[in-house]
């Protein structure tokens, strides 16, 4: 299936989610920054540059549009391609909060287009050996898990657009802490108990650089999770323990160190556990990976497994997060 592809968006993402078009045409691009779409669409034969997303949205050979923009553009732009009746792969959050979301979950539905929200994290290596292993049973009955996500900055983030609530809805805990939360209820499903705090411990800014979360499903199994731009070293851990053992993700590559996945099997006797560890040197192939699962959802018209009710599900925790702390990131 060869399929025409366009991105809104052509910063850092947008050129990452072009390097991960497993073989299909990108035709169009587009940013409020010309150069940045001439110089991504210049890299490719007879590829459409302009400054409006609408251009692309209307583009005669465009089947699916990638939305990579900032969060503020994020729904509005995503509205937009919809009601052109193309796909869409948009960028989490998705949207900046719950009331931005659900009418796209409602215009989707009506103009039966799939819509896919980049939680990329899914299709890491490690992360996919973990679900392997936790889907043959082997784990035992789910029970808890904890994890922290964190960097540390860099020099004027608190001048970035992140650090603008109008911008971006929020600080970390919408940034990089809804990859946790997509994460736990990948695992162990709806949340119906939210607990948590987000604050402000050292940047210079409106918005959240730490936020701290439990979160209890109705069987009781509780998410403790932690993100964090004041990290300092970039941390990625994850731990999910079942009755039979516990599964362990320390980095995701690059600045977070060798992606690396843990198994250690508890032993009917107890004491220490046997253990079994992968490493994954290789190069991130999450974005690759991730693109080929939304080609797989276009060709047989199936619905995205991280869709729009994901995004606005991980959304409603962000608010909930955000209105107790005393933020309020409401455009």
């Amino acid at each position: 299936m060869s399929v025409g592809v366009g991105i809104v968006g052509c910063g850092l993402i947008g050129r990452k989610r072009a390097a991960a078009l497993n073989g299909q045409r990108l035709v169009a691009c587009a940013d409020l920054d010309y150069s940045l779409a001439a110089s991504l669409a210049n890299s490719v034969a007879d590829c459409l540059a302009t400054d409006d997303w609408r251009d692309v949205a209307n583009h005669d050979d465009v089947t699916a549009v990638i939305v990579a923009t900032p969060h503020h553009m994020l729904a509005e732009i995503c509205a937009g391609v919809i009601e052109a009746g193309r796909h869409v792969l948009v960028e989490k959050p998705a949207a900046r909060n719950p009331d931005e979301l659900r009418p796209l979950v409602r215009l989707a539905q009506e103009k039966n287009v799939l819509v896919r929200v980049g939680f990329n994290h899914r299709y890491h290596r490690a992360v996919l050996k973990m679900r392997e292993i936790i889907d043959s049973g082997e784990l035992g009955p789910l029970m808890f898990l904890r994890a922290r996500y964190g960097h540390g900055g860099r020099v004027g983030y608190d001048r970035e657009w992140r650090a603008d609530p109008s911008l971006s809805g929020g600080g970390e805990l919408i940034d990089q802490g809804v990859h946790l939360i997509d994460l736990a209820r990948w695992c162990l499903g709806d949340f119906v108990t939210i607990e948590g705090y987000a604050q402000t411990c050292y940047w210079d800014m409106p918005v959240d650089d730490n936020a701290f979360l439990m979160l209890r499903t109705a069987a009781d199994q509780t998410a403790f999770l932690h993100a964090s731009c004041s990290e300092w070293k970039n941390t990625f851990s994850w731990e999910i323990y079942g009755k039979n053992g516990k599964l362990q993700i320390d980095g995701l590559g690059g600045s977070y160190g060798v992606e690396r996945l843990t198994w250690y099997r508890m032993l009917p006797q107890m004491g220490p556990p046997e253990t079994t560890a992968w490493e994954f040197p290789m190069a991130d192939n999450s974005w690759e990976r991730e693109m080929g699962e939304f080609l797989q959802d276009i060709e047989n018209n199936r619905q995205p497994t991280a869709g729009l009710e994901d995004a606005l599900a991980v959304l409603e925790i962000v608010s909930q997060i955000y209105e107790r702390s005393g933020y309020d990131h409401r455009s």
